[in-house]
């Protein structure tokens, strides 16, 4: 399914339980907002054109920017604030998956 953006439009080419693919097309001069997701890694790839990813850092405030063109990928933490900035006209691919913990258990007594 397509859908609008300010930035351009976006569209789901996968959906299941463990990730998400979708095909975005951005419009040179735009951006998409400042977001984090709880759970999620989010991944680009472009394919052709120009974006910048931006990044904060939860501790420092500071904003990483990784300038992505064809051919070009990178990924950002869950919990980290994020943006892309479409430099020029762009198609790219953006990925969402959720990792499972493996030490996620927090013990309040010992066995017997």
């Amino acid at each position: 399914m397509k859908q609008g953006k300010v930035w351009g439009h976006t569209e789901c080419i996968l959906s299941n339980s463990s990730v998400e693919v979708h095909r975005i097309e951005g419009k040179a001069g735009h951006k998409c907002s400042e977001h984090k997701h709880t759970n999620k890694w989010n991944a680009f790839y472009v394919e052709s054109g120009h974006l910048i990813i931006r990044i904060w850092q939860q501790d420092q405030g500071l904003i990483d920017e990784t300038h992505l063109f064809s051919g070009d990928s990178t990924s950002v933490s869950p919990g980290l604030y994020h943006q892309f900035v479409v430099v020029e006209d762009t198609v790219a691919f953006e990925y969402y998956w959720s990792e499972f913990e493996i030490n996620d258990i927090v013990r309040r007594t010992s066995g017997s």
